[in-house]
């Protein structure tokens, strides 16, 4: 009986199946799609593959399943749907690094490394690794892009703090806590007024990115600023800002972007974390080592991007070289030489 379409059996499953003799390989598998139409499109895929002689056989684990128990367990089908059309039911075995490397030019021949990465690589890692497949996979080349390191001076965050006061009080407060303590945009939008001790300046985050409690000292500035937060600190068991990631604490950023002027055009939220990294470089003294035990970064990579902030120790050595006497008949160059 050649291959062909059975429909889902009431009470049973509601799943397409596929069964049938196809090039002298028998089939009698579940489509695990509920549409007649997905359904076709394995029936397709799967007579190719049997023509190649890279059907899996039954019982082998294919990406197919792997993707399904994926997206019933964890909930997530963000970009999951175009690497499941392209590997099908292939055996896992055959989704390695230059299988994945092709599917990614294949689905996204004009995307950039990151879109390549963020929605094949990053996808089909998940799902493996999900599976108990946990290989170390290569990224595209170029993925992580070009890293900037904005920050700012002082004078421009002193005239965003003063635009932004104008605009709504308690988001200058935002943004100073920003600033000086480096938390992320995340752990201040969910800090509680219960993590915070005013008296004995410090704030408490209890999950960070890297999932590690840890404690955040407040400066003077910051301690000043919530003791004139609007609202006050004494709602426990609420947040200490009443703002959300949203549009419209987007919209309240460019209204004080624009507000102070050209040249803070970069500005973003994370540009406060960069500011408080080369602020604590240049005006804290702290090196590689000494912002890593801040507890804001984890490790060494992290904050190298912040060691051309300031001039090295010895390349201020420079001050040592020969100049030229002002007035003189003779200069140093020439003693020098």
């Amino acid at each position: 009986m050649p291959l062909k379409l059975i429909p889902p059996r009431k009470g049973k499953t509601s799943y397409w199946s596929v069964r049938g003799t196809y090039l002298g390989v028998y089939v009698d598998r579940s489509t695990k799609a509920p549409s007649r139409a997905i359904a076709a499109k394995s029936l397709k895929l799967w007579k190719e593959e049997i023509e190649e002689g890279t059907f899996a056989k039954p019982g082998e684990p294919t990406f197919l399943d792997a993707a399904v128990n994926y997206v019933a367990e964890t909930g997530n089908e963000r970009f999951v749907q175009p690497v499941v059309d392209h590997f099908g039911a292939k055996r896992l075995s055959e989704v390695d690094q230059q299988a994945i490397d092709q599917a990614a030019v294949k689905l996204y021949p004009e995307g950039t490394p990151q879109t390549r990465n963020r929605q094949v690589h990053t996808v089909v890692s998940a799902i493996l690794k999900h599976a108990g497949i946990d290989g170390k996979l290569k990224r595209p080349k170029g993925w992580r892009g070009k890293k900037r390191t904005d920050w700012l001076k002082p004078d421009q965050a002193f005239r965003v703090f003063k635009a932004a006061r104008r605009i709504d009080p308690e988001f200058e407060i935002f943004l100073v806590t920003l600033c000086y303590t480096g938390m992320r945009l995340s752990e201040c939008l969910t800090m509680m007024v219960d993590q915070v001790e005013l008296a004995e300046n410090f704030a408490y985050v209890r999950e960070s990115k890297n999932d590690d409690p840890r404690g955040v000292f407040l400066p003077p500035v910051v301690v000043a600023a919530l003791k004139h937060h609007p609202r006050g600190l004494k709602r426990r068991g609420e947040k200490v800002f009443r703002f959300t990631k949203c549009g419209r604490l987007y919209a309240l950023m460019k209204k004080a972007k624009t507000a102070t002027g050209a040249d803070v055009a970069f500005l973003t939220f994370h540009v406060f974390c960069h500011t408080y990294a080369t602020w604590m470089r240049r005006y804290g003294g702290l090196d590689t080592t000494g912002l890593i035990a801040t507890g804001r970064w984890r490790d060494e990579a992290s904050v190298r991007r912040y060691e051309h902030v300031i001039a090295s120790e010895e390349s201020q050595k420079a001050v040592l070289l020969p100049v030229p006497k002002i007035g003189g008949r003779r200069n140093t160059l020439r003693k020098a030489s």
